[in-house]
């Protein structure tokens, strides 16, 4: 029986995969993260890599670089198809602005400078995905990519701005804002995909599936 495996306990990435019918479990990974780069697209790649191949790894009793070793050559190419009965998704999202990535807010205060700096602006976000498919032999394949999408943030007030504060709503989220909630009304226009922003490209996910002769409407 197939399986889907979402290496996240993001409620935002739960409910896109929900939306698009997919059945699946939530394992989230719980190891410490390791930034390797400070470009953002690799650094989102990397980051949902470490928690593909970590949920991975525990469920087979593999180390990471097991898993590694064990990937199928010509990886990504449009010719190979896969046998897989387990899948595994790794995601990761960053806000970036002038090339500097923005985290969570620490506090309020931090917070606010956050969406100073992003008023009136446009910005970037970026998710990365990684899909870790085992085969029934053992054998396993990895796709990593990352999505780009750039938001626009109308002018705003400090009041504005503190007003947005007081809902709690920035405080989990990177750059201290989430689109799909109150901060939605501030937003002028994207370039790109919108649910990449709020967590997760459905659409890219898809793609790169197909790619690799997987129907992920049909798991």
């Amino acid at each position: 029986m197939s399986m889907i495996i979402l290496a996240s306990g993001s409620p935002r990435r739960k409910e896109i995969l929900e939306t698009a019918g997919l059945s699946f479990e939530i394992i989230p990974a719980k190891g410490e993260e390791q930034i390797l780069h400070t470009e953002p697209d690799l650094v989102v790649q990397d980051l949902s890599a470490q928690k593909a191949l970590e949920v991975a790894g525990n469920i087979y009793h593999y180390s990471q670089k097991q898993l590694e070793n064990l990937f199928c050559e010509e990886e990504g190419s449009e010719e190979k198809k896969l046998v897989t009965d387990t899948m595994v998704i790794g995601a990761d999202t960053v806000v970036a602005c002038d090339g500097k990535i923005l985290g969570k807010p620490k506090d309020e205060k931090d917070a606010f400078e956050m969406l100073k700096n992003l008023s009136g602006r446009a910005h970037k976000v970026y998710t990365g995905v990684t899909i870790v498919l085992m085969e029934p032999s053992g054998r396993s394949g990895k796709i990593t990519f990352s999505e780009e999408t750039q938001v626009h943030v109308a002018p705003l007030t400090d009041q504005e701005i503190r007003d947005y504060i007081a809902t709690g709503e920035p405080m989990d989220k990177a750059g201290a804002y989430g689109i799909q909630g109150a901060f939605g009304m501030f937003i002028s226009r994207i370039e790109g995909d919108y649910q990449n922003v709020v967590g997760f490209p459905l659409a890219r996910f898809y793609s790169e599936l197909k790619k690799i002769g997987i129907d992920i409407r049909k798991w």
